[in-house]
């Protein structure tokens, strides 16, 4: 019970700091809503500091659900760096704490904060996970929270319609995953997935996966619905109406959050399905394939047709689930373009699985920072008119081109802070996202992908129409309106002289521009100091690296391979 504990120390302790905000939000004082927010956000950083400094040994609890290593390491650290950042964005700055110019939560601070908390503890979950039954109820954990955050988010019908929609297609995708799940137990008679990794593959099968059909339905169900959690095609219709209802805030958080969930869990279960050596069935593969394909190609065609530019972004989140999804295939095919030099193979799935990692890590960073400044943004068609019974603002930060005419001249630090941003959603160098892309590019081009390299590339070009309309928009577009107090002042100053330049993030909300800042200095600093990008791919590469399981007493053989990372090598 002590090494369980000592595993799920992360975990435990966000979701008994969450009960805590529970427990805060009975409180109806603006104290205890400011205090919320610092509660989240020193958890979450002490958190990370932890996990960077800490030393993971890989062990498996006495149960055989739990499997801990550097590979859940690396994930506890994306995912409490990133939401210490999503803390910032959703940091209540007005008077009384019920929320910021993006959005509106009343006085359910402490309940908000804590279910952003339990989602993200969802995603660590998933990836400690040695079971599909835990798998899929942390799947589910980092996302049933969201559906609340959406609908809460600001008192608006748009947002309560987003709510809805979200929660009524999640749930079909839930039962999608699970009816997979469920032929998945049936057919193997296994729910731990090195234990269904042995049962389908066998010492005598030489390594070679022979799916039956319906272990094949199974598996092709499960990603089915996976494919809403990553807002991948067909399951992505939802993304342009929710990201755009919800406030901005949680926009943000859901383009990170279910997205990492679902393809850490995709990552485990081609490993049950690929076996010690990933070797995955080419009807998997090709279905791998096609969705990546199909998932960055949508994605960019849909986000060419927007005018509103959380919409832009929402389809946006669609094509880098294309691009993480060729990383994703190259995993699946390595084995079988490497048929008979396991070494090699085992080199390439390393690489697959790293690219994948860091292009979460660094979509989390960026897309942050492209959000932060939308908030600190007014929108120009809202205004000051007021609607409703709570008489609140119909939109109140930056939502459309409109919005973002001329604000890159007004305030040049945002502006350049957005230019960065877009940059290193196309893939520009000196960038964290085209070391992501490279990173991605690699180990497809290793196992034959080379068509889908190609797909991959004129997807990027294509993507960089709507993200350097964002830009010129801002800097080359003229304003409608630039008088001081009309609705295009900024929104933190619009009864104060407007700043321009530095001085525009020095005179916003502190949390906004913190966020902003990390986001901008990480994006670069991942994408053109060479140590700073080797220290974080090195500790990606060991995160991904071949490890062996370590057997709990008289439950799983020590030779079994580890779930969500490659095989064949020796125990750390």
């Amino acid at each position: 019970m002590d090494n369980l504990f000592h595993q799920l120390l992360p975990e435990l302790t966000l979701v008994a700091v969450a009960c805590l905000l529970f427990l805060l939000g009975v409180s109806n004082r603006a104290f205890s809503r400011h205090l919320s927010a610092w509660i989240a956000l020193i958890t979450l950083v002490a958190l990370f500091f932890v996990q960077l400094s800490a030393v993971t040994e890989k062990a498996l609890d006495f149960t055989g659900t739990i499997l801990t290593g550097a590979f859940v390491q690396y994930v506890r650290l994306i995912v409490t760096g990133v939401g210490a950042l999503l803390v910032l964005l959703a940091w209540p700055t007005n008077a009384d704490a019920t929320g910021s110019d993006s959005m509106n939560f009343g006085q359910d601070a402490g309940e908000f904060f804590g279910l952003m908390l339990l989602s993200l503890t969802g995603v660590l979950l998933v990836a400690s996970t040695n079971d599909i039954i835990l798998l899929f109820l942390g799947i589910e954990l980092a996302s049933l929270p969201t559906y609340i955050m959406v609908s809460i988010s600001r008192p608006l019908p748009v947002a309560q319609e987003a709510g809805v929609k979200y929660f009524f297609l999640g749930a079909m995708a839930a039962a999608i995953m699970l009816f997979g799940f469920s032929y998945l137990y049936g057919t193997t008679g296994q729910t731990k997935l090195d234990a269904i990794a042995n049962v389908l593959h066998p010492a005598s099968s030489g390594g070679v996966t022979m799916l039956t059909p319906w272990q094949s339905l199974a598996v092709v169900m499960v990603l089915a619905g996976f494919t809403f959690k990553i807002t991948a095609v067909p399951l992505h219709a939802y993304v342009g109406d929710v990201y755009q209802g919800a406030a901005t805030p949680v926009t943000a958080f859901l383009a990170f959050v279910p997205k990492t969930s679902g393809f850490i869990a995709i990552i485990k279960i081609l490993s049950a399905v690929g076996g010690p050596h990933w070797s995955i069935p080419p009807l998997i593969v090709n279905l791998l394939w096609v969705l990546a394909a199909l998932t960055m190609t949508v994605g960019n065609a849909l986000g060419l047709l927007q005018f509103n530019v959380k919409r832009v972004l929402a389809y946006s989140s669609v094509a880098h689930s294309g691009y993480m999804l060729v990383g994703i295939t190259a995993l699946a095919k390595a084995a079988a373009t490497f048929k008979g030099e396991p070494a090699k193979a085992a080199e390439v799935q390393v690489l697959a699985i790293a690219g994948v990692l860091f292009y979460l890590a660094a979509y989390g960073i960026m897309n942050s920072g492209a959000f932060g400044v939308l908030m600190l943004l007014p929108s120009r068609e809202a205004g000051d008119r007021l609607d409703g019974p709570q008489r609140a603002p119909v939109a109140t930060t930056a939502e459309t081109y409109d919005d973002l005419a001329g604000q890159g001249k007004r305030h040049v630090a945002l502006g350049l802070a957005m230019a960065v941003c877009c940059f290193s959603l196309i893939g520009i160098p000196l960038t964290v996202g085209f070391l992501g892309k490279v990173y991605l590019i690699q180990p497809a081009l290793a196992s034959g992908l080379a068509w889908l390299v190609v797909i991959t590339m004129v997807n990027a070009a294509i993507s960089a129409a709507y993200y350097l309309r964002i830009v010129a928009t801002m800097f080359l577009r003229p304003a409608p309106d630039a008088e001081l107090g009309t609705p295009g002042a900024p929104v933190y100053a619009r009864h104060h002289a407007a700043p321009h330049g530095l001085a525009a993030i020095a005179h916003a909300p502190f949390p906004l521009s913190m966020a902003v800042v990390l986001s901008v200095v990480g994006t670069l600093m991942f994408g053109t100091l060479v140590p700073a990008t080797q220290g974080l791919t090195r500790d990606v590469r060991d995160a991904a690296a071949p490890e062996v399981t370590v057997a709990p007493p008289a439950a799983v053989s020590s030779a079994t391979p580890a779930v969500g990372a490659t095989p064949n090598a020796s125990a750390r």
